[in-house]
């Protein structure tokens, strides 16, 4: 039994990466519980089972937080995200539904090698957005009409009113899917994908994707910790600990996002994806023994690679964005 000082030390501990993962799931859009889950099992060492579990409900935590902030300063699209939702969760109760046989018989490995090459395939049509703050407008298609696809929100950062429409909604639908079904395999918000979902298959501003990301990922979280929490990968402790240091987080992240531009957004969401998509490949083929490396140089690794994409693709599309920005100045 650990005594009274250890429990408290431990539940700091995963308080204090609980605030860390709140404040970057609340900027990005992308849910606490992708940050959350390499720290509790990589530096905490609790197991990946229940740290996918308290991801969930962290990530509850997260959109419970920034959600209700965000819809109070009218930037989330409350009517394009109930639509999706219904690929998310039916996404999330099959991926919660093969948890069980995933854990069973170590396969693991190959969701966190397919998740990894998505990550990593997203990066480039998301810099070729970097260049614009506002997205250049797409002629509507049916689906913009029928389900309604627009709407608009006044920019702090831009001080003006953004008024804009989505197009392709089955393309964001059969992406939101997969989203719900890695979800629920691995205990996170995956807004990763429900960002590029809305971001890039539906051209709707980043600001737009992100808040209505956080107000998504809590009905996925739900749906699948309903079924983790049957298949008893739920801890109370660690748990409560995650809940509170999300939502705290996620409560200072929406201060911080209404005062930043659409392109900051971006290229932290940029960093993320590369270093996360790295992360998941390199632990895929880790676990299935492909590659035979401690966990410290892959950290490493993916940080170096990080790096190396980010200067990469800050020459290639942020000097660009600052050419096309001086010669608005200039003609203006």
């Amino acid at each position: 039994m650990l005594s009274i000082f250890a429990r408290l030390l431990i539940f700091v501990e995963i308080l204090v990466a609980s605030i860390l993962a709140g404040l970057l799931g609340s900027l990005t859009g992308l849910g606490g519980g992708t940050v959350l889950v390499p720290v509790l099992t990589l530096f905490l060492g609790i197991p990946i089972a229940y740290a996918a579990g308290a991801a969930l409900i962290s990530t509850i935590s997260t959109s419970s937080g920034a959600a209700s902030a965000y819809i109070k300063d009218k930037i989330t699209n409350i009517r394009i995200g109930m639509g999706l939702e219904i690929a998310t969760t039916t996404g999330s109760i099959v991926g919660s539904l093969t948890v069980a046989y995933i854990y069973s018989h170590n396969l693991e490995w190959i969701v966190y090698v397919v998740f990894g090459i998505v990550i990593l395939m997203s990066i480039i049509p998301t810099a070729q957005r970097s260049k614009y703050e506002i997205p250049d407008p797409k002629p509507p298609d049916w689906t913009t009409k029928v389900f309604k696809l627009y709407g608009s929100y006044y920019d702090d950062a831009l001080k003006m009113e953004v008024k804009y429409w989505g197009v392709r909604w089955w393309l964001g639908e059969l992406i939101m899917f997969f989203a719900g079904f890695i979800s629920g395999l691995l205990g996170i918000g995956s807004g990763a994908l429900k960002v590029l979902g809305m971001d890039w298959a539906m051209n709707l501003p980043m600001k737009v994707s992100t808040t209505t990301s956080n107000f998504m990922i809590g009905v996925t979280a739900a749906t699948g910790s309903s079924i983790y929490w049957y298949l008893g990968y739920i801890q109370p402790f660690i748990a409560a600990a995650t809940a509170i240091g999300v939502l705290i987080g996620a409560m200072a992240g929406t201060r911080i996002l209404v005062r930043i531009t659409n392109k900051q957004v971006r290229w932290v969401f940029l960093a993320i994806l590369a270093f996360l998509g790295m992360e998941m490949l390199l632990r895929g083929l880790y676990l299935n023994h492909l590659l035979v490396i401690p966990v410290a140089l892959q950290y490493a690794l993916s940080l170096a690679f990080t790096v190396v994409v980010m200067v990469t693709l800050f020459y290639k599309y942020g000097l660009r964005t600052k050419v096309i920005e001086r010669k608005g100045e200039m003609h203006g």
